[in-house]
């Protein structure tokens, strides 16, 4: 049986955790909070094996006995993990339940064949009314091996912005203001401000710190095998977050699924800074005119770019993210004679087109105004400048 990678670093949060447990203080429901792939849900699983374990120690759950091997396989029976799903097509009423449960089962044996996996957003998924229903249910029962049951909801914050969530997020609002006597639950969210404040109100908040650079490496190199050079480039990509940073690593000849990302966003970024006004329009025309929702990711990596462009027109190249891309960042910032202060005008068009691409209008014209309005703040500068 394939068992769960180890939970590396937050040990202040893991303290904290077995201290609560030990004098029986866990609170029934918790948010654990922190930006994508620091891991959120690592350490909720490492949270739910401690409930359910038979011989905790000072240092958290024992990992030797059945409930403890159960829970890493997650196969524990009282382990209930959720996590956003595609919708099935075709299907509706008390069949999406069940469809939904299915499809949750067949993730969950994905899951336990490869559990390492890069941390991707897909806002194409959700926590629906049907699998939250199921959820609920379930619930209501009593455990079947433990004292408690342990729920588990990943990226919460999907309860949100998806068909049906009103209904999703209530039914989970009703749980948390009346949890069965022996029931944890575990809210996971990298937004959490895209809770119903109603939710966030009734779990007690947990914040994860990132990662030092030094751990994320050692866990790419000595987990996944790629040599130093490459562990090192990742994880600085990767910003104290082990999910992220395994998004950079190549897969075989491919570039990683983030890497990929994180070029097509600076090639927007040069559509927009472009001479003339052509490449942006032919940028913002390569996009599928529907799905809006997979931009998140792209908008997400223009804005670290955006970052990287106001460090090094400040003089802090210390703090770049992607420091491999340091030259082309220089040549920019002295071709347009960038402040940070311009680069900081830029940020509205970036909100703006994120919150239109989570509302599903047209990518491409998302597109078009947002680098439209990028163009316009950065490109400013050099103009003024020609002029004077």
């Amino acid at each position: 049986m394939i068992e769960l990678h180890p939970l590396v670093g937050h040990q202040d949060a893991r303290d904290a955790l077995i201290r609560a447990r030990a004098a029986g203080k866990l609170p029934s429901a918790l948010l654990v909070r922190g930006m994508r792939g620091v891991g959120k849900q690592r350490l909720a699983l490492w949270l739910a094996q401690l409930q359910l374990c038979e011989a905790p120690t000072d240092e958290g759950p024992c990992g030797s006995c059945r409930p403890c091997r159960l829970a890493l396989g997650l196969e524990h029976p009282d382990l209930h993990w959720y996590f956003p799903l595609p919708r099935p097509k075709g299907v509706a009423g008390d069949r999406l339940a069940e469809a939904l449960e299915a499809a949750r089962a067949d993730a969950l044996a994905e899951i336990r064949e490869e559990p390492l996996k890069a941390s991707l957003a897909d806002e194409m998924q959700g926590l629906y009314l049907g699998l939250m229903q199921s959820l609920r249910r379930r619930a209501q029962s009593r455990p079947t091996m433990s004292d408690v049951q342990v729920f588990i909801i990943a990226d919460a914050e999907l309860l949100v912005p998806q068909e049906s969530s009103p209904e999703a997020a209530n039914a989970i609002l009703k749980l948390l203001e009346e949890p069965p006597a022996a029931t944890r639950i575990i809210l996971t969210s990298s937004e959490p401000g895209r809770l119903l404040p109603t939710i966030r109100s009734r779990a007690v908040p947990l914040h994860l710190a990132p990662l030092s650079r030094d751990d994320v490496e050692s866990f790419l190199a000595t987990r996944c095998g790629v040599d130093d050079t490459t562990a090192r480039w990742a994880a600085s990509l990767g910003q104290g977050a082990i999910g992220r940073a395994l998004g950079f690593l190549p897969d075989g000849d491919d570039l990683g699924p983030l890497e990929s990302v994180r070029r097509d966003a600076f090639a927007l970024l040069e559509a927009a800074l472009s001479d003339g006004r052509g490449a942006a329009f032919a940028a913002a025309l390569e996009q599928r005119s529907s799905g809006a929702r997979r931009l998140i990711d792209l908008f997400a990596f223009l804005e670290d770019w955006l970052r990287d462009l106001a460090a090094v027109a400040a003089g802090a190249e210390d703090r770049l993210i992607s420091r491999d891309a340091r030259t082309r960042l220089r040549e920019t910032v002295a071709r347009l004679s960038l402040s940070p202060a311009a680069v900081t005008s830029a940020y509205p068009a970036l909100e703006e087109a994120r919150e239109l691409a989570r509302g599903n209008v047209n990518p491409q014209l998302i597109m078009t105004r947002m680098l439209t309005r990028i163009r316009r703040s950065l490109r400013a500068p050099a103009a003024s400048t020609a002029s004077a």
